[in-house]
């Protein structure tokens, strides 16, 4: 599994422990959602970065982070359309 380790590196910013956990808890769980170890790189960093926005605009929700960076390739699933 992919760590966004190397994309908060990346930005610069420096973040607490608990924020760190926060963000990697809801980065693995998008990756999971993609059902596909073999996407690009760039997939990886678009999730990272839309996580890392969301907790730096103050977000700290596991699911909506999560949810965020699905967005990006509108995969979210928080709530189903049903027929």
């Amino acid at each position: 599994m992919a760590s966004i380790l190397p994309f908060i590196r990346k930005t610069g910013t420096v973040f607490d422990d608990r924020m760190t956990a926060l963000m990697g808890e809801a980065f693995d769980s998008a990756c999971k959602e993609l059902h596909d170890s073999g996407q690009p790189q760039i997939v990886y960093e678009v999730i990272a970065k839309r996580i890392i926005d969301a907790v730096r605009g103050g977000e700290r929700d596991v699911m909506r982070l999560r949810n965020v960076g699905l967005a990006a390739l509108r995969l979210e699933d928080d709530d189903k359309q049903t027929g």
